[in-house]
């Protein structure tokens, strides 16, 4: 059963609409985080990269561009005092930034993007650092563009390097001679740990601000939903209503957006519906009492029974405090309380002396039938109440369900009292009937075992205020 509801639930209307807006809204939040994250790692990266080539080119001006032109470019020239000169110079200017990794000279060869070395400064204090390349060795700056952009200007890479030794900016400078022609480039190696570290730190907010999305998403999508589907589910509730036969339902409508429109032709439906039904009743229940009519009329001593009933029911009823939409279901059901007679033969209804038990039996079923007659037409609940149930007696004997005190619908325990005195106190030819002092006797002497004793205190005072 929980299962069913549960799936129910997901397939409602206000889920699908929950879902779509969490979903747009989780989207939109992960392009808005996305377009931040870039746009503040971008602009660390530039500034990182702006100081890389100040600090690149105010190297490359520190170092002489005829003393590297006369370094050979054999493993000999590690041995040369210019290349010992340059050594130390770098190794000087390495101290004074720390963050500096590696220092490098790189000329260039015939071959595109092959470089060979001049000089290469590394760090000895990091475990698993290659040896320093000798003059001459190759190396391959294929992957790096920026590398060959540096023979003209300052440069630097535009994203980081990331290898077994750690995070890597790299900046280069030409160093030019007196003719103003670049004779090699010099490349620095910086650590990006900032860098990264903010990445990281950026990362991680990203996930915090997607999860906290997600949970605002949630709450904010279910929220706003509802809003949305609030005015859905009441025409749904008014739906229902109007399946079950409540045609004064109607939907409250407070808006002018197109479910309030909807809403609005709802109730004007549900009143047309109304009317349309009220009408067929009106007519349903003019043919039932023509029907009565006849039925009455074959017996001359029963003419008018059913609407002395009904005015006495009503009577008894404003007495009581009943409110008008009860008062008006009485009148419908005293009215058509004996409705039931038209299945039974016109020899036993009119018989003149005693009935015999099985007559007696054909005459109890009366009330079954009276509600079989009305209930194809859908007629009000009550109503068919009324006229099965107004027979039975307060003291449980009565027929057909043998219903007892408050088990007895009050409307039918009131058509009951009336339908006994009007009986009583009517001429029917073959027996001679009471005075109205003898009816009211007849009703305090079986106000409890027949009767509702309320129902005979409040007809009483209707009788005797008449």
């Amino acid at each position: 059963m929980i299962t069913k509801r549960l799936f129910l639930f997901l397939r409602s209307f206000r889920v699908k609409i929950a879902l779509a807006m969490i979903i747009l809204m989780l989207l939109s939040g992960m392009v808005g985080n996305f377009l931040v994250y870039q746009y503040a790692m971008r602009a660390k990266l530039d500034e990182a990269r702006e100081e890389l080539m100040m600090v690149a080119q105010a190297m490359a001006l520190d170092v002489d561009a005829d003393t590297i032109l006369k370094i050979p470019l054999s493993e000999e020239g590690m041995e040369t005092p210019q290349y010992r000169s340059v050594a130390d110079k770098l190794s000087r200017i390495k101290e004074i930034f720390p963050d500096i990794i590696y220092i490098y000279i790189l000329s260039r060869t015939g071959q595109e993007g092959i470089y060979e070395f001049v000089v290469d400064l590394k760090s000895g204090s990091r475990a698993g650092v290659k040896p320093p390349a000798k003059p001459g060795d190759k190396y391959d700056g294929s992957r790096f563009p920026e590398l060959s952009k540096a023979f003209s200007a300052p440069s630097a890479d535009k994203e980081l390097v990331t290898d077994e030794w750690g995070v890597f900016l790299s900046g280069y400078a030409p160093i030019r001679g007196r003719d103003n022609k670049t004779a090699a480039i010099l490349g620095i190696d910086i650590a990006a740990h900032d860098v990264h570290a903010m990445q990281g730190e950026v990362n991680r907010r990203s996930i915090f601000v997607l999860l906290l999305g997600l949970v605002l998403s949630v709450l904010f999508g279910m929220l706003v939903s509802g809003m949305a589907t609030r005015k859905i589910r009441m025409l749904v509730e008014g739906t229902r209503h109007i399946a079950k036969g409540d045609l004064k339902y109607r939907v409250k409508v407070k808006g002018d957006d197109e479910i309030d429109e909807l809403t609005r032709s709802f109730n004007h439906m549900a009143a047309n519906l109304q009317g349309s039904r009220k009408k067929v009743l009106e007519y349903f229940y003019s043919v039932m009492q023509s029907l009565i009519r006849i039925l009455e009329a074959r017996d001359p001593y029963t003419k008018g029974h059913s609407e002395r009933v009904s005015e006495y029911a009503v009577s008894i009823a404003r007495k009581m405090g009943l409110p008008q939409d009860k008062i008006d279901i009485l009148r419908e059901g005293a009215l058509l309380h004996d409705i039931g007679k038209l299945g039974v033969k016109e020899v036993i209804l009119n018989k003149k002396v005693k009935l015999t038990d099985e007559e007696r039996g054909i005459i109890m079923k009366h009330p079954v039938i009276g509600e079989n007659i009305l209930k194809p037409v859908a007629i009000n609940k009550e109503v068919l109440d009324v006229v099965r149930e107004h027979h039975e007696r307060y003291d449980g004997k009565g027929y057909p369900d043998k219903l007892d005190g408050e088990h007895i619908d009050i409307l039918a325990a009131i058509v009951s009292a009336a339908d006994s005195y009007d009986a009583m106190t009517s001429d029917r030819g073959y027996e001679k009937n009471l005075t109205k002092e003898e009816g009211i006797e007849q009703l305090r002497a079986n106000s409890g075992s027949q009767f509702n004793p309320k129902i005979v205190d409040a007809f009483i005072q209707v009788l005797q205020e008449k």
